[in-house]
């Protein structure tokens, strides 16, 4: 074998029917649906104060 072919790099291969695109967006809703919810504020899970009686 010639050292010539011996250096020739394979191209790389092309997977067809799936555009950057979409594979971008599966990865973001994946990663939407896997992250947990955030907690919730502290100040709007308290109840709320009580208002005193005017006199």
């Amino acid at each position: 074998m010639p050292a010539t072919e011996s250096n020739e790099q394979q191209p790389y291969a092309v997977v067809a029917g799936v555009s950057m695109r979409d594979l971008l967006a599966s990865c973001a809703a994946a990663n939407a649906i896997s992250t947990p919810p955030r907690l919730p504020d502290p100040e709007v899970s308290a109840p709320p104060a009580r208002h005193r009686e005017a006199a």
